[in-house]
């Protein structure tokens, strides 16, 4: 599956996403496929959501009902029953970086970047699960700087983190995915479906009741920072925050 819109970086729609979920069942309805693998074209994984999206945003209500529904997205991808490879050259950035997060393998050229940048460019924040999955791939300590930071982090710094599963030459990355990918559809389908429901379940069982954000999600999509940080963005200027 390609994310292909590189005049935008692979900025995700909302029928993009859709189309992820799509292909996800299809995939998995496919007794034939064995393996998932996410692409960006372009030298670009995916720059998250479409900012344009955020336009008609209201209240923090609105914002609650994106992430519950960028979180089915996400949560989609991680619970396909068959293995899922993340193939990264060029920047995974806010929901490109989830949606990295959610594939069980990440395949990076030495040129992958990873990161949540909105600190510094809307000032909105992540879903609890999100921020979960996050926890639970690079742990607390990185989690709380890239968030915080809004920076990103290079393929090395990724790899030596644990984000990273391996990384290897721009050159050379298609042709190593293919390799894994060839060698996942050689294993046992009843292990990998019980090694992907155990991980979920062992992850449910750590997250908090749905909706046990909803307040801070809320809070955040009503600042007055998230309203100048879209219009910021849209406009091509540095966000003013108050």
């Amino acid at each position: 599956m390609t994310v292909n819109r590189p005049e935008a970086r692979n900025a995700l729609t909302w029928d993009m996403y859709d189309a992820i979920v799509e292909a996800c069942d299809r995939a998995e309805a496919d007794r034939d496929v064995r393996v998932l693998i996410i692409r960006g074209s372009g030298g670009a994984f995916a720059a998250g959501t479409d900012i344009k999206q955020f336009r008609d945003f209201d209240s923090g209500d609105d914002g609650v009902a994106y992430e519950k529904r960028l979180d089915a997205v996400i949560d989609r991808i991680e619970r396909l029953m068959i293995a899922t490879i993340a193939e990264i050259d060029g920047a995974a950035a806010g929901g490109g970086c989830a949606i990295a997060m959610a594939c069980d393998l990440r395949i990076c050229s030495e040129r992958a970047r990873f990161g949540v940048p909105v600190s510094r460019t809307l000032g909105n924040c992540l879903s609890m699960a999100n921020t979960a999955r996050m926890v639970d791939l690079i742990g607390p300590a990185l989690t709380r700087d890239l968030l915080l930071t809004g920076r990103m982090i290079d393929a090395r710094d990724a790899h030596a983190a644990g984000l990273a599963s391996l990384v290897v030459p721009s050159v050379e990355l298609q042709q190593e995915t293919f390799k894994i990918a060839a060698e996942l559809s050689t294993r046992a389908c009843s292990t990998i479906r019980a090694t992907k429901k155990m991980l979920t379940r062992l992850r449910e069982h750590r997250l908090p009741p749905a909706g046990s954000a909803d307040d801070i999600i809320r809070e955040c999509y009503a600042s007055q920072e998230f309203r100048e940080g879209v219009t910021a963005f849209l406009a091509g200027r540095k966000p003013n925050w108050y």
